[in-house]
């Protein structure tokens, strides 16, 4: 029997195992449209509870506090500036109907500079309180809209602040009364920047700026007096809407009265037609009636003038000049017997 030869087969480099079947394209992109499918629909059933509530709120605070600081400060510029201008004849539309012609008080801003600053500083200042206060409650609104919107329970949250202000209100009294005082001060316009003021406890001086905790006056010496508005008990405003210059003449007892009386008229007379002065009063400078003090070497008169706000030592100055010049002609004074008082 004759062996049958053995044929080994080894495999050729380019032998490769059979390929399985490709799956088709279209059962892919079912796939994966149906997973796009589900996590969309997941996302926006997510976006659609408290992240869409939270944007809405956020939206609707950012409208409302852009809209109150827009009127808060159109008002209060509208009320620094004295109103708008007059609108032209010539101009038509609806913008026509808010335009309003110029008002006395506008007349007398202009005439008394002092007056407009004034109603300007306290006008701005009350817009910026008004800001600052809209900014804190839309942004508590805003807040606990926010929390209640991912289920964080406000109830308790409110009750602790209440309890954290009521704690807060006992230790910063002074500070509460501090502020409400400069509110009320702003509002019923007792003094402004620019004033001449006497607020107690030697602070006299010149208002330099008026905040709602505390009040900077400039004394003449300079000293710069930081008062509390909670501490202001008093205030003295002498340059508000009008002031009176006093001069006080000291004659020789033995002087004639008569005589001194006609020479005070003279220089009286004389300042209220001065160039420089006479434009200042709001009525005639007039002597008073009388001797006002007599002492054993001297007499005493007064004179007074109602004037525009913050020129009354201006003008009590030129009336003792001119009191002097007339009382030297006639010789019922010497020039030491003129007595100037302090002034600012």
């Amino acid at each position: 029997m004759r062996d049958e030869p053995v044929i080994f087969s080894l495999p050729l480099p380019f032998d490769t195992d059979p390929a399985p079947e490709p799956s088709t394209s279209e059962g892919v992109l079912e796939n994966a449209g149906d997973v796009a499918a589900d996590a969309g629909n997941t996302f926006w059933e997510w976006f659609t509870g408290w992240p869409l509530q939270i944007l809405v709120i956020l939206l609707f605070g950012i409208v409302v506090l852009v809209a109150l600081r827009r009127v808060i400060s159109h008002v209060a510029e509208r009320i620094a500036l004295g109103g708008s201008k007059a609108v032209p004849a010539e101009r038509k539309g609806w913008k026509a109907w808010f335009g309003r012609t110029p008002l006395v008080e506008d007349a007398m801003a202009v005439a008394n500079p002092l007056a407009s600053e004034r109603r300007a500083q306290r006008a701005r200042t009350v817009g910026s309180v008004l800001t600052s206060t809209a900014n804190i409650v839309v942004g508590v609104m805003v807040v606990l809209s926010v929390l209640s919107a991912v289920g964080q329970p406000v109830g308790p949250l409110l009750a602790s602040a209440g309890v954290a202000g009521i704690a807060l209100g006992f230790g910063a009294q002074s500070l509460v009364r501090d502020f409400i005082s400069g509110i009320f001060i702003l509002i019923e316009d007792q003094y402004g920047v620019g004033d001449w003021v006497d607020l107690g406890s030697g602070a006299e001086g010149e208002v330099e700026e008026v905040q709602l905790r505390t009040t900077k006056v400039r004394a003449l010496d300079g000293t710069l007096w930081w008062v509390r508005n909670g501490e202001i008990l008093r205030a003295g405003n002498r340059t508000q809407r009008w002031s009176r210059a006093l001069a006080e003449v000291h004659v020789p007892v033995d002087a004639d009265v008569d005589v001194v009386r006609a020479a005070l008229g003279r220089a009286c007379d004389a300042v209220a037609r001065s160039e420089e002065f006479g434009q200042e009063f709001l009525e005639p400078p007039a002597v008073r009636n009388g001797v006002d003090a007599v002492s054993d070497f001297s007499m005493s008169f007064t004179i007074m003038a109602q004037t525009r706000p913050g020129i009354q030592w201006n003008v009590s100055r030129a009336l003792l000049r001119a009191a002097q010049d007339e009382l030297r002609q006639v010789g019922a004074v010497r020039s030491e017997r003129v007595e100037v008082p302090e002034q600012a």
